[in-house]
């Protein structure tokens, strides 16, 4: 018997969030998808019933748009996150006082349950604004709403991801392929094992106050899954190692540039390993099997091809 349960998830429109929202509706969830932008969210009503799946207009940093998400809401999930700052300040009001805001509101409002995105690498002593403001939020996090989840993902991968997609564009421009901190290791998991931990951490009892670190079953060196970006694509580029000194000075550039696609804090994040820990918690303890990239990612990295779908729009 379908239920009336409410759902409220903030950043519901991104990534992560459409395999969430999707997976809340199937569990016949009412689910509120609160954004900064709901016109960016409509896409997501197909995934339920008329009226099933709602956006909002829900800046993560307007505590009044977050209490009315929140409102009567069942359980909660935040995945809220930036990459680079628009303006500086931007991680911690984001990561940090945004995460704080929702758990806080959640606590307040009577939500039952809470699930928090955070990443692997937060750490409240790192140079890296990015990761320091991931630890921050945790804090404020588990200090407003203790028996709040939290997930520490890796680099995730799937169809719409900007990681394996943004390097296939790049062999498709040029005919090397820069290679930045290229020993450091990571760890991807799928995007829909996350979205997956999402449910299990919401209706799992033992999940409640619990820390998780999603990686796949698989570790690779950064070098190693640029190569494989280019073996699925059938692209012959070189891979060219850059030095750190060269690398900062290239950061500084691009990030004058528009969407910032490198900027000085990513190389503070790419010098450090983005593996699960030894003895943390993770998907298995969830009850869920990770998936091996290889059976995703040639999937939509075929349209790169010579020929493909993206790769027949230009000179190979």
């Amino acid at each position: 018997m379908p239920t009336r349960n409410v759902a409220a998830v903030f950043g519901g429109s991104g990534f992560i969030g459409r395999y969430v929202v999707k997976r809340l509706a199937q569990a016949h969830y009412i689910v509120r998808v609160a954004v900064r932008d709901p016109e960016t969210a409509r896409f997501l009503k197909p995934m339920g019933a008329v009226g099933q799946i709602v956006p909002l207009a829900c800046p993560i940093t307007e505590e009044a748009a977050v209490g009315r998400a929140l409102a009567g809401a069942d359980i909660a999930v935040n995945l809220v996150g930036i990459l680079a700052e628009r303006r500086a300040g931007d991680f911690m009001r984001i990561h940090a006082e945004g995460a704080g805001r929702v758990a806080r509101l959640a606590r307040a409002t009577g939500v039952k349950k809470l699930v928090h995105i955070s990443a692997i690498g937060a750490d409240p002593a790192s140079e890296s604004g990015y990761a320091k403001s991931k630890a921050v939020g945790e804090e404020q996090v588990r200090a407003a709403f203790p028996e709040a989840a939290i997930l520490r993902p890796s680099v995730v991968f799937g169809p719409e991801d900007q990681f394996f997609n943004r390097f296939a564009k790049a062999a498709m421009l040029s005919p090397i392929m820069p290679v930045i901190a290229g020993a450091t290791r990571f760890q991807p998991v799928y995007v829909g094992d996350v979205a997956d931990a999402v449910m299990a951490a919401l209706h799992q009892q033992e999940a409640e106050g619990q820390i998780y670190e999603l990686g796949g079953p698989r570790i690779y060196s950064f070098r190693e899954l640029l190569a494989y970006v280019l073996a699925e694509t059938q692209r012959r580029r070189l891979l060219i190692d850059v030095p750190m000194p060269l690398a900062r000075l290239l950061a500084r550039v691009m990030e004058l540039l528009p969407g910032k696609p490198l900027t000085r804090d990513q190389l503070l994040l790419l010098q450090r390993d983005n593996v699960v820990h030894e003895g943390m918690p993770g998907l298995h303890e969830l009850g869920l099997a990770p998936t091996p990239l290889e059976l995703v990612v040639p999937e939509y990295l075929r349209a790169y091809r010579r020929g493909g779908a993206l790769g027949s729009l230009v000179l190979a």
